[in-house]
């Protein structure tokens, strides 16, 4: 069954890894095997690969399956043939869950039947570049081509992208002619310091190696590396807007806070946190500790159509497993009556309005102004009130602020409408406030003294400056720090879901991610994601770091705090025939060799032990050093070398036992090595890791031009089903984390029953050389 759906699907064109991985996804093999069926019969033929690709994302995507040959129907027509298509028909049926659907009204929606021209897409583009027609000129090919990809997408939303380029690539060659020496060269990038942003210490790239922070992140943050204002002093930072109110609020500020530093953590509920969140957590909660300060956890909870549970209860978890305690656990929603109240003053003061342009008129690069931008203040609050009372539709209305943020944008929005309940306020809003709007008035509300947020919010700073100073309410201040992220990952939630929904990973906690919560499972201690954290320091510029080097602070930790036993993943059984007891003996083991005084468990060994496959060769290699017909080895903490008597094989010629003869190793001669054994050793499941993705950006094109879902590395895991390990970690809980002595480091998986432990490898004793 598995080999004939693996066929199928590749008869559509998945690859054959892509197939295989979907296979494992039961629902989504089904439903996709559903899909090619229907169409088929409709077809009355093979599926084509186009026609495959767009029923292998309808499979993964449609929520209600109930539509499944609505959908195929149309495709296998061919009347929905684009992914442009596919993505309208999808959302038009997620917005209508129990409609009878509307033929007409849905392909209208859908683009059926629309055709578009290649003379159509030629006068389109050839507007696109009149309107940028000196900018191009001025900057040749430096310039963002993608401007006039979208200025000619919006006035043809059904047009095929690929043609779009094409005709794109053309018409710009023949105004510019072939790229020139100049053209080739990369743009410089040029980034002045700010005064007041912490300086660049840590991080940096030395003769083509990261030079990592040796100070603790506490000294870091304590010490000169952070410039910040001081409570009270906000008033001190560059482009800090200054107002007639501005004194008079500090003032109050301080009698408040007592002087006190404030910080907060603000994740949105609506995924689990990565690595990424380990620097903002450790540089939040750090700073104000630090600096004998406070820092409360401030759910963004302002999106109820994305927000779940499980991810407000995780978030903290996970706050609390890095080892920092909020002051206070708060929520944007607490504040709701507050900000729909400041909310009716913005508009009565002049400063925002309702608008009724659509989502997609308002996105992108120099969207046109609101026709609604000046209506009279009266008319703007009947309007949000009647939002608010739910009189018009989702996307119907919205309220716009009055202002140009630093990159542009025009008139962010503050509130719009969404009909779905909220988890702590039920049906009580229907108008939902904005990051744009909500954050700046929390931060303000919790009196917080340094804002910090990385470095993709310093388009927001003056948005941040100007609605608290709208309001003449107390305005903190926003301080920008660089992102760290991993190679060789990706942490969108939104790519993590594809991996889950694809079978590529089991779940968030997938110890091949490097979300917190599946770096915690893997047996990463928490004290070496601060110590890596502290290590990549606080950087004001974005940093991407290489795995091996988080890996590194794992074993410096484990190497003090994980226990030494005994196990062998690939066992080969011997026996010794002339073992020196009539039964089996207890020999005791230290927990650290390296400093006995942290104690010592005991071990069993009998006349049958067992070895891995590895450490015996029938023909002796040149540099070889264990157990080989001539050569004899060392048994570790036993006491006693071995040397073979007598091979058994079966009858494939596989060696399947050694019969040995042992003497002491006081009186043997010292051998070449010692290696590790079982004996009366418990069997257990023991899963190893490798890097999830083959390429260090799997995200970026240039170098994965298939999509991340294309570079999946097939070796990612590797299940050992009957390991053996030694019988001293029989009552071992879930993440105990051991080293399994010459093998790695090891921590106890949620997995594991009374009847079987289940061991996840951590990391390696050593960096793999083969890594980059």
């Amino acid at each position: 069954m598995e080999a004939e759906s693996v066929s199928l699907f590749t008869a559509i064109g998945l690859s054959e890894q892509k197939a295989k991985e979907t296979v494992k996804n039961e629902t989504l093999s089904l439903l996709l095997r559903e899909a090619i069926v229907q169409a088929q019969k409709i077809l009355g033929s093979a599926v084509d690969k186009v026609t495959g690709t767009l029923l292998y994302n309808v499979a993964t995507r449609l929520k209600d399956t109930k539509r499944l040959g609505f959908l195929v129907g149309y495709i296998a027509s061919k009347k929905i043939g684009t992914d442009l298509q596919l993505n309208a028909a999808l959302d038009y049926i997620k917005s209508h869950p129990l409609d009878p659907i509307d033929a007409k009204d849905f392909e209208k929606v859908c683009g059926v039947g629309v055709t578009v021209t290649p003379e159509q897409i030629e006068e389109a583009v050839e507007s696109a570049i009149q309107k940028f027609k000196a900018q191009l000129l001025a900057e040749r090919y430096h310039f963002n081509m993608g401007l006039l990809m979208g200025e000619a997408r919006n006035k043809l939303k059904w047009a095929d992208g690929k043609i779009i380029k094409n005709e794109v690539d053309m018409q710009v060659l023949h105004l510019l002619g072939p790229k020139t020496e100049a053209d080739l060269e990369k743009k410089p990038k040029v980034t002045k310091p700010k005064a007041g942003e912490p300086e660049k210490k840590s991080g940096v790239a030395v003769n083509g190696e990261i030079k990592l922070e040796s100070a603790s992140l506490m000294e870091q943050l304590r010490g000169e590396a952070l410039k910040f204002h001081k409570p009270g002093e906000n008033y001190k930072t560059e482009g800090y807007i200054v107002t007639p109110k501005t004194m008079e609020l500090l003032k109050k500020h301080l009698e408040i806070t007592g002087g006190q530093i404030r910080t907060r953590f603000p994740p949105e509920p609506n995924g689990i946190l990565h690595i990424g969140h380990a620097k903002a957590i450790n540089f939040n909660f750090g700073y104000a500790m630090a600096n004998g300060g406070i820092c409360f956890l401030r759910y963004d909870d302002t999106n109820p159509e994305k927000e779940e549970e499980k991810y407000f209860t995780a978030i903290k978890d996970m706050v609390e497993w890095l080892g920092y305690k909020p002051y206070a656990v708060t929520h944007a929603s607490d504040n709701f009556n507050q900000l729909y109240e400041w909310a009716v003053e913005l508009i009565r003061r002049g400063q925002a309005y309702v608008c009724h342009q659509k989502v997609e008129e308002i996105k992108g690069h120099n969207p046109p102004p609101s026709p609604w931008r000046d209506r009279p203040v009266e008319e703007s609050l009947l309007l949000f009130e009647g939002m608010k009372k739910g009189k018009f539709a989702e996307g119907e209305a919205t309220l716009r602020m009055k202002l140009v943020m630093e990159d542009g944008k025009m008139d962010p929005v503050a509130y719009r409408i969404k009909y779905t309940p909220h988890h702590r306020t039920g049906d009580k809003w229907c108008i939902y406030p904005t990051y744009d709007y909500t954050h700046c008035l929390c931060d303000s509300i919790e009196h917080i003294t340094h804002s910090l947020c990385t470095k993709e919010f310093q388009a927001r700073r003056s948005s941040y400056f100007w609605l608290c100073n709208a309001l003449d309410v107390y305005c903190p201040v926003q301080w920008e720090y660089g992102r760290l992220n991993l190679h060789y990952t990706v942490v969108s939630k939104r790519k993590i879901i594809k991996l889950v929904e694809t079978g590529a990973v089991r779940d968030w906690d997938d110890p091949r991610l490097f979300t917190l919560t599946a770096l915690r499972r893997r047996g990463f201690p928490p004290e070496a994601i601060n110590n890596f954290c502290a290590r990549v320091g606080v950087t004001v510029a974005q940093t991407t770091m290489e795995p091996h080097l988080l890996e590194a602070c794992v074993r410096e930790v484990l190497n003090e705090t994980a226990p030494r036993v005994m196990a062998v993943l690939d066992p080969l059984k011997v026996t010794i025939t002339n073992f020196p007891a009539e039964k089996a003996v207890d020999v005791s083991v230290p927990n650290f060799p390296a400093d006995e005084s942290k104690g010592f468990h005991t071990v069993p060994f009998s006349p049958v032990l067992y070895i891995e496959q590895s450490d015996f060769r029938e023909v002796m290699e040149k540099g070889y050093k264990r157990l080989t017909p001539d050569q004899p080895v060392g048994l570790r903490h036993a006491g006693y070398v071995i040397s073979v008597q007598n091979i058994v094989k079966d009858k494939a010629g596989k060696v399947t036992e050694l019969e040995v003869m042992c003497i002491k190793s006081s009186t043997a001669e010292k051998p070449k090595a010692f290696i590790h054994w079982v004996s009366d050793p418990l069997h257990c499941e023991v899963r190893l890791y490798d890097r999830l993705f083959l390429h260090k950006s799997p995200e970026d094109p240039n170098e994965v031009p298939g999509g991340f879902l294309n570079d999946l590395n097939t070796n990612s895991l590797t299940v050992i089903q009957d390991a053996l390990v030694d019988p001293s970690v029989k009552n071992a809980k879930v993440l105990d984390k051991f080293q399994f002595e010459r093998l790695g480091y090891f921590s106890v998986d949620p997995d594991t029953t009374t009847e079987k432990i289940i061991f996840n490898r951590t990391v390696t004793l050593k960096e793999d050389p083969g890594k980059v």
